[in-house]
């Protein structure tokens, strides 16, 4: 019995054969196809595309072993997708169809600059019997031990495509950066664009706009604004008269009618899918102040925003009583302002009906949806003695109006002047951060260049840093300052517009008065309550029973 080794000295290797070895037949040639892409449509690449049809043409007819299946060449397009490549998509359809043999490309980064794209059809056309030979890496994909080189040359590809894109993005934000604005302005109610480049004004349908703006900071809900414009019959830019709440959700958070715009609204997650996203706070935001005439007063904007804030922030819950406080309601004034003086949860309208007599009261959520497990003592108040005490309350305010006026005057005389103050710090801080970017800048460039050892530049890389950390938080605590003293400055102006409307003497109680001038009703039992109006005066005032 033979040994091991001699049966090993008795093995003869068969040579694979070449593509052209397994394809050719005495009685026909190979069929060769070829495959060329430029990704521009600069007069530089154009040439280039005509070069390689012209070279690929030339090199098939000179191999007599060889066809000419077609030169399937795509100009201008991106090759991070075959999907958007039609001459590519119709060499894989005649692939399919078993009338192409080989396929000649010059690089991977011309096939597919997609990793996952590039395997996916090389093991397709392998399966098929059919081979790609890329000419700049030397890869033959129907040599087995090539699928590993061709992964590798497709994510350098890839991370080229990847970088390009990069590269794009910085110089889309570098413009962001520089203020520079592309308008999109065919949805926005109250603008055209003008040749210049710049939207102005259409005073008809700018008054609309100024009305949404009213009618909401008077109380009305976004869908009832809606609904009224609707019943009026009164016309959206793409000239419907169907109204939505979201119609008025968009015209009421626009930053554009206070003159601005926001930049970096979307951006695109990668260079693969190209697929656009709505930007979180992923990405950097720029704003750009008064850059186009505005419709709305920037207070007026602002408020709007503060308003915005506040009914989004009336959650369905209530921490301490584990019941539900309801949506914002813009039909009562005091749904969202009346809470209970013992577990602080919010007061619902409710109607009592008893021997065939209705009668209007407001309870306590808590006690209607739990009894006293939460809430043992909140009492119920009648809603006519209660707006009663509330007129009372608010003209008691008005007969001193002079006096409050002249208080509310100073007030907001204050916090413009502490904001005056921190916007002046708060510019100096943001010319300083730049003065770091360029600094930073500076020692990379000194890097790059060779001048200096990136050790060297450690320690000052770190003061930069430390610096830069330190301005930043800075800068968060005074916009959070400047943030509250605007809003206490709104509710001022609020309370001030309200004291000058009705003069002296409130006749009846009225919902956009009570929505604009108070700020909360605390019920502390069933014959008084507190009232604390949005300057921060506090009143307790008595209730008829």
């Amino acid at each position: 019995m033979p040994k091991n080794n001699d049966m090993a000295s008795n093995v003869t290797m068969i040579p694979a054969l070449s593509p052209a070895e397994l394809k050719q037949s005495k009685y026909r040639q190979i069929r060769v196809a070829a495959y060329c892409r430029v990704s521009t449509d600069s007069e530089e690449q154009a040439n280039s595309y005509q070069v390689q049809i012209e070279y690929y043409t030339n090199l098939i007819n000179s191999n007599p072993e060889w066809t000419l299946a077609g030169i399937f060449a795509d100009e201008g397009i991106s090759g991070t997708q075959t999907k958007n490549r039609k001459q590519f998509n119709k060499m894989i359809r005649k692939c399919q169809q078993k009338k192409i043999d080989l396929v000649l490309c010059k690089s991977i980064s011309r096939f597919a600059r997609n990793t996952v794209d590039c395997l996916e059809y090389i093991r397709e056309l392998r399966l098929l019997g059919i081979g790609v030979i890329f000419e700049k890496e030397n890869i033959n994909t129907l040599m087995m031990n090539s699928e590993f080189i061709i992964s590798l040359y497709g994510s350098f590809a890839q991370a080229e495509s990847e970088s390009i894109s990069k590269n794009v993005s910085w110089g889309i934000e570098k413009s962001f950066r520089e203020g520079k604005v592309k308008y999109v302005m065919d949805k926005t109610l109250g603008y055209r664009m003008g040749e210049d480049g710049v939207p102005y004004i259409v005073e008809e349908e700018a008054e609309i706009v100024r009305r949404i703006y009213v009618m909401f900071l008077d109380g009305m809900s976004m869908q009832g604004i809606a609904d009224q414009l609707q019943s009026e019959g009164i016309k959206r830019r793409s000239g419907s008269s169907t109204w939505n709440r979201a119609n008025v959700n968009f015209i009421l958070k626009n930053e554009k009618y206070a003159g601005d715009a926001i930049l970096q609204k979307s951006y695109t997650i990668d260079c693969i899918t190209h697929k656009r996203v709505k930007n979180n706070g992923e990405k950097n935001k720029y704003i750009v102040h008064d850059c186009h005439p505005a419709i709305i007063d920037r207070d007026t904007y602002n408020r709007v925003q503060q308003e915005l804030a506040k009914r989004g922030a009336i959650k369905k819950r209530s921490a301490k009583a584990r019941t539900e406080l309801g949506q914002y309601s813009s039909k009562y004034a005091l749904t969202d302002i009346l809470i209970c003086g013992e577990c602080g949860t919010a007061y619902r309208r409710v109607t009592w009906t008893s021997h065939g007599h209705k009668r209007i009261v407001w309870r306590c959520i808590s006690r209607l949806d739990h009894g006293s497990k939460y809430c043992k003592h909140s009492p119920s108040i009648s809603e006519e003695k209660l707006q009663e005490a509330i007129v009372k309350a608010l003209n008691t305010v008005y007969s001193r109006n002079g006096d409050m006026l002249a208080r509310m005057e100073q007030n907001i005389l204050a916090v413009i002047g502490d904001n005056g103050d921190m916007q002046k710090e708060t510019a100096k801080i943001k010319k300083r951060l730049e003065e770091i970017e360029d600094e930073r800048d500076a020692l990379v460039r000194q890097i790059t260049s060779g001048a200096v050892d990136e050790d060297a530049l450690d320690k000052s890389f770190e003061s930069l840093n430390d610096e830069e950390t330190y301005l930043k938080s800075q800068l968060d605590d005074m916009q959070t300052k400047a943030k509250l003293s605007d809003e206490k400055k709104y509710a001022l102006m609020a309370v001030g517009e309200e004291l000058r409307r009705h003069d002296c003497h409130l006749a009846e109680y009225d919902d956009v008065t009570v929505h604009k001038v108070i700020e909360v009703i605390r019920v502390l039992s069933k014959t008084e309550v507190q009232i604390i109006f949005k300057d921060g005066h506090e009143m307790n005032v008595t209730v008829e029973k």
